[in-house]
């Protein structure tokens, strides 16, 4: 397994991973833009739900940015589809089914849920930049205003 990112400002390891549209994601793909990962725990649960919403409605703005914005969870590339075309979502998809891009990154959490100890994604995001660096991230978010944060800060960016 990669050695996961730690620190702000350093490269981020190449990787690729399957996503939406029968598309494989390649870091390379994307340089000289901005990009935003989510992460997020589960599709088609409310706090995800929500959190995607605002990223296709503010989706525009961070096009006018210079930005792409990826989500991606540990959900099957099926579900991401039917998923993407419910909230009538933009942007693609990542499956980190094998957890190998939630590792690289570090968001494998213990969490309590319903009282029960649970392994899953914490709710996550990182901005890298044209270079390939990671230049900022949010770990534990909280879903409201989030999103609006996300896209000042890239927009500072640009």
């Amino acid at each position: 397994m990669a050695e996961s990112l730690s620190a702000l400002n350093l490269t981020v390891p190449e990787f690729s991973a399957p996503m939406t549209g029968e598309q494989t994601f390649t870091l390379a793909d994307y340089r000289g833009k901005t990009l935003v990962l989510f992460f997020y725990p589960k599709d088609n649960t409310p706090g995800c739900t929500t959190e995607s919403m605002r990223f296709r409605d503010l989706y525009p703005e961070f096009q006018a940015a210079n930005t792409e914005i990826f989500g991606l969870s540990r959900d099957s590339l099926r579900s991401h589809e039917n998923f993407k075309g419910k909230l009538e979502m933009p942007f693609d998809l990542i499956s980190d089914a094998d957890e190998a891009v939630c590792g690289q990154f570090n968001v494998m959490k213990q969490k309590m849920m319903y009282g029960k100890q649970v392994r899953g994604i914490e709710r996550s995001t990182f901005v890298i930049d044209g270079a390939g660096k990671l230049v900022k991230e949010w770990r534990g978010v909280k879903v409201p205003g989030h999103v609006d944060e996300v896209l000042e800060y890239v927009k500072t960016l640009a």
